[in-house]
């Protein structure tokens, strides 16, 4: 099971990261706390402290178009804040 899905790249994030050592990444909706921080472990190699996590709702979206209303669906996702060991870090951009 792929457990780790993207990173949450967002100015928020990134704020939380440079001051509170936490960082976010979408998971997999049947990962529990367990797997994730062993996911993370194993990709990044630091010590991870503290899993949180927090399951998003799709919502409900519909537009108006010329040939009338589409209603549809945004997917529901899974979303984990890692909190990392004082003094390491994750570092997104080192392989670009």
């Amino acid at each position: 099971m792929n457990i780790i899905i993207k990173p949450v790249i967002t100015e928020k994030m990134t704020e939380m990261g440079e001051s509170l050592n936490r960082y976010g990444f979408i998971v997999d909706r049947r990962a529990n706390k367990i797997q994730i921080k062993q996911a993370i472990e194993d990709f990044y190699g630091v010590d991870v402290v503290a899993v949180n996590t927090m399951v998003y709702s799709g919502k409900e979206k519909s537009r108006f178009t010329k040939s009338g209303v589409i209603s549809g669906r945004t997917n529901s996702y899974k979303k984990a804040i890692i909190t990392v060991a004082e003094g390491e870090t994750i570092d997104f951009y080192s392989n670009i």
